[in-house]
């Protein structure tokens, strides 16, 4: 590849390709497993620190905060390009910071932790190029990439039902994908045949002119992929059993990262190349989240498995997000947006007190819990806190996310909002029951089981820090969305 236009440092490549670097320094040190461990963590640290260095560096208000572009298969038009704005920062941060826990919480992993690492890094390299690419072909090869490590995390490292897990997850995302994949190659040819210049870059692709047959096609095999992976209703069943049989890194990673990309997909290309058929689809998408909302609330407070209860919690949440996109209100996407942030570390948080739990116990089961603030009182207190972040207490994250959708929701569609209001009732009814039954109740465990050690201090510390932060001050993370959303609204009727 030759550079063409570019920043005078490639620090998106750097981002981009760490992890994928870490990885195979995994695979030649497989024979170490400790050193591979400190390795992975050393890697997911660095990223974090890049990602930290970058977010102070560049100022938050502004179009493309970085941009790289390079020539790569120029015969069909498939660049090398990679842009940063507020939004995708974000996102990155996110990715980095859950990583470091993925690879903390999975410390004590045996079986091949070389390999074990190695996808984790390079599923992070995945997500890091969904969150980048702006070249069509490029955001595809990395939309694919995410698919091939998370199989393997759950069909290998998973628990009873892995394989069953592993091939629902794959099937589900691969139909969707292909239909993306489809319409990607039919928007290239048609663009080639108007212009004469076959690319697929975004912003060439949004100059297509289409009919509204042809628009609402295309948009509607966009939606395919980036419904699934949400996961919107009614493609949702796949999650809670890939979340149920995921280990702990895969279920960290499947919520608090996996999900955004397809709410990323839809704000970044769904919406923007398909402008006419999205605001048909606007009432479509509101009443799809909202029966995900109250149906996915519903069902986890009828689940057994702790696991499942957060699995559909992530599903009545991201239900939350999709309405307020639907409100197509700032105040609402800059809350959407805002809850996918929060979402990420507070149900990210959730699935890793729910490993803690059960390497203790060594059950998932609700009913053979209980009694454990007697036990482990500091883990208790933890998981308290997250479950209250998760049902939207004021002062903890998830909150802030939910006032600005419905703020937003309730001044285009008050209807839509003061529905949506019910689901904040169901959330808190199982989580509730999450907290009375796990924690309280009588004790059904013996009373010398040890409590957090200084590794899962390390991790549960910064996930509370960060909770109890974005919930009383938002700020910092709400100011570099303001101008990519009103970018994103005002290029749209």
């Amino acid at each position: 590849m030759i550079a063409d236009t570019s920043t005078n440092f490639p620090i998106l490549s750097l981002l981009l390709w760490l992890p994928l670097l870490g990885s195979l320094l995994c695979l030649v040190w497989r024979k170490s497993p400790n050193a591979c461990r400190w390795l992975a963590l050393g890697t997911t640290s660095l990223l974090l620190v890049v990602s930290i260095g970058l977010a102070m560096s560049v100022d938050p208000v502004g179009g493309w905060l970085k941009y790289e572009d390079y020539r790569w298969i120029e015969t069909f038009g498939i660049r090398y390009t990679l842009g940063l704005d507020g939004i995708s920062l974000l996102l990155i941060l996110l990715t980095a910071f859950l990583q470091v826990i993925a690879v903390l919480i999975s410390w004590d992993m045996r079986y091949h932790p070389a390999l074990f690492f190695a996808l984790v890094l390079v599923l992070e390299t995945g997500i890091i190029g969904v969150f980048l690419a702006l070249d069509m072909v490029l955001f595809y090869l990395f939309w694919e990439l995410m698919l091939i490590p998370m199989f393997f995390l759950i069909g290998v490292w998973g628990h009873e039902r892995r394989v069953y897990a592993a091939v629902k997850f794959f099937l589900f995302t691969l139909a969707g994908s292909l239909l993306l994949l489809l319409a990607l190659i039919s928007l290239y040819l048609l663009h080639g045949e108007q212009t004469g210049v076959y690319s697929f870059a975004l912003d060439a692709l949004k100059q297509t002119e289409l009919s509204s047959t042809q628009e609402m096609l295309f948009f509607l095999c966009f939606m395919a992929a980036f419904a699934v992976k949400v996961p919107l209703f009614p493609f949702h069943t796949w999650l809670p059993d890939a979340h149920t049989e995921a280990p702990a890194a895969g279920s960290v990673d499947l919520a608090g990262l996996l999900l955004k990309t397809g709410v990323y997909g839809m704000i970044r290309f769904a919406f923007p190349l398909f402008p006419l058929a999205t605001q048909k689809a606007l009432p479509v998408l509101a009443v799809l989240a909202l029966i995900g909302l109250f149906y996915a609330a519903w069902v986890a407070y009828l689940q057994l498995d702790v696991k499942r209860i957060v699995a559909y919690s992530s599903i009545s949440h991201l239900g939350f997000v999709i309405l307020g996109l639907a409100a197509w209100n700032q105040t609402a996407w800059e809350g959407s947006i805002l809850l996918m942030i929060n979402h990420g570390v507070t149900t990210g948080a959730l699935f890793v007190m729910i490993a803690m739990i059960r390497q203790r116990t060594g059950t998932r089961e609700i009913e053979k819990l209980g009694g454990l603030w007697r036990t482990q009182p500091n883990l208790s207190a933890f998981f308290l806190l997250f479950c209250f972040a998760s049902l939207g207490l004021p002062g903890l994250a998830n909150f802030a996310g939910e006032i600005l959708i419905l703020i937003g929701t309730f001044a285009e569609h008050p209807v839509w909002a003061s529905l949506a209001v019910g689901g904040v009732l169901f959330s808190a009814a199982y989580m509730l029951r999450l907290v009375q039954e796990v924690i309280w109740g009588p004790s059904c465990h013996p009373h010398d089981r040890h409590d957090l050690c200084a590794r899962e201090w390390l991790i549960v510390v910064p996930l509370a820090l960060l909770v109890v932060l974005l919930g009383c001050y938002p700020q910092p993370i709400l100011e570099p969305l303001r101008e990519p959303v009103q970018m994103l609204l005002g290029g749209l009727p």
